[in-house]
């Protein structure tokens, strides 16, 4: 059929220009962030005695058994996000993690459940050393897609709280790549934020990109002694707003 032969030679093309598209735009991304961090290899060093047992940055604070609850209206539904401090840890390079286990709901359906590895070193640096993640649909799990470990083929962690914050540090959230890529700007330490869970002052305000969606864009704001109050995907205007705490 001559007509349907010309559709999907017509649907290839558009396909392949899509594709081609998304690979130059990461790859400028990708550009525009190594002038920012410099020519050097990415390899951070890790030595499991400059890290201390609890995380307990201000601005990022992980006390086992507090559960952090989030809800905002998405485009794709009404978002319900338990973020829950485990008492549980994973040892990664050495270093013990707090896991954090982190689930989100679309119109009451599970949609993503993670468990998220983070550790504090001597410095108050908070280091993010990965993820198991899966997206689930009817119910079951759909793709695995994100996750990552540091130290398995090549995966490197990054830094998900700075110690000592200054407007302007641009750093690597996670490293494995074109799986994990998220780099963060810090933008102000003086934002006032209202959400239900309460009014913030002096919140730190950080602009999250990645290559891998390079016209992805969002603002993370955190308060001190909570963490993470407020999250805007200037994309599409979603706003996730801390609701309530649930104490140890």
């Amino acid at each position: 059929d001559p007509a349907a032969r010309a559709g999907c030679r017509k649907q290839a093309t558009a396909d392949f220009q899509e594709a081609l598209q998304t690979c130059q735009d990461g790859y400028a991304s990708r550009q525009a962030a190594c002038q920012k961090f410099g020519p050097a290899r990415y390899d951070p060093v890790i030595d499991p005695a400059n890290f201390v047992r609890h995380v307990t940055n201000p601005f990022f604070p992980l006390p086992p058994g507090q559960t952090f609850v989030y809800e905002g209206h998405t485009k794709d539904g009404f978002l319900h996000n338990d973020f829950i401090v485990t008492h549980m840890t994973k040892v990664i390079l050495g270093v013990t993690c707090t896991q954090v286990h982190d689930v989100v709901y679309l119109d009451g359906v599970l949609a993503e459940d993670t468990l998220d590895w983070y550790a504090q070193d001597s410095e108050g640096n908070v280091w993010y050393f990965g993820e198991s993640t899966a997206e689930f649909e009817n119910g079951r799990p759909v793709t695995v897609e994100g996750s990552f470990t540091a130290g398995v083929n090549d995966d490197k962690p990054g830094i998900i709280m700075e110690g000592h914050s200054v407007p302007g540090d641009f750093y690597r959230q996670e490293f494995a790549l074109a799986t994990a890529e998220d780099n963060a700007l810090v933008v102000s330490l003086d934002r006032t934020v209202k959400v239900p869970a309460g009014l913030f002052h002096h919140c730190l305000k950080t602009q999250e990109t990645t290559p891998l969606e390079p016209d992805a864009l969002e603002n993370k704001f955190y308060a001190s002694g909570v963490g993470n109050v407020l999250t805007v995907d200037l994309r599409t205007g979603d706003r996730i707003k801390l609701v309530k705490i649930h104490p140890n």
